[in-house]
This record gives C-alpha cells, structure tokens and sequence, in this order.
C-alpha cells in the first residue's frame, strides 16, 4: 500500500517526505510486531533490548550508561528498566565493594532462559517481515539506511 493511501491524503508530497514518512510508518508496524511477540513474555521492546544487552557482555557486568549507548531507543529511562527487569529476577545489580556509588548490572540465569524462549519468536518476527523482499533488495535496503543515518 502506497503511504498516500496509508495516511489517506491526496496531497502531492515531495519524495523526500513520502521515504521520511514511509520509515517512521515501518518502523511503527515492526515495533508494534515485536511487542506482540513479546507480550506472552511480559517484558517489552525495551526490556527485551536491554537483555540483549546484558547477553551480549558474555558474563561480564556493564554499567548504566554502556547499557544507554546501546539501546536501540535512546529516549527510554535506563535505570526505571533495569528496575524491572531486577523485579522479575531476569538481571541483577552488582555494587562495587570499594565504590558504592558504582552499579553496575549483570544478566542473570532466568534472564539468559528467558532469552532462549523469545529468541525463536523473534526470529520468526523477523524473517516473516523480511520475506516480503528478496536478499538483494535486503542488503540494499541496509546499505541505504546506513547511509540516512551517517
């Protein structure tokens, strides 16, 4: 579906605002198919991100604002989800014995089991959105956003 269509309009827009609108449009839809996905898992995108995260560290504990640089999106409250997610067992604080300013946070067994159930959805997520163009177009599609953002 072509986004004038999507957005109802009849108006002539410039290209420029038609690929703008066309990636936060896209980028709506596959955010709201991932927080489907991970409902029955009751965390959300964010959560689900900064486990990710935590994984990622391999055992290693990383501290607030390594966590906040990797986000996906910047404008979430890092400590309020690390609270949660400390709530529900899936990540733990760890305070630095000789500085108890230092917190740092690290995944913890339930947070790596619950990964290992979501990933399979998420996979199929994935995929099922990318199906819908072939790998050559996929590669493209990257290489250009990559570009929009440089």
């Amino acid at each position: 579906m072509k986004i004038e269509e999507l957005l109802k309009t009849k108006d002539k827009m410039p290209e420029s605002r038609k690929l703008v609108l066309n990636i936060i449009v896209t980028a709506n839809y596959i955010t709201e198919k991932i927080a489907e996905a991970l409902k029955p898992f009751g965390v959300s995108n964010q959560q689900f991100n900064v486990l990710r995260i935590l994984r990622g560290q391999k055992g290693k504990p990383a501290n607030l604002s390594t966590i906040q640089e990797r986000m996906v999106s910047k404008m979430s409250n890092t400590t309020r989800l690390v609270d949660k997610l400390v709530d529900k067992n899936y990540c733990e604080r760890i305070v630095c014995p000789s500085n108890r300013r230092k917190v740092e946070i690290r995944i913890t067994e339930g947070g790596l089991e619950l990964l290992h159930k979501i990933d399979p959805v998420i996979d199929e997520v994935e995929n099922d959105i990318a199906k819908k163009i072939n790998e050559k177009e996929i590669l493209s599609l990257n290489t250009n956003l990559n570009e929009l953002r440089s």
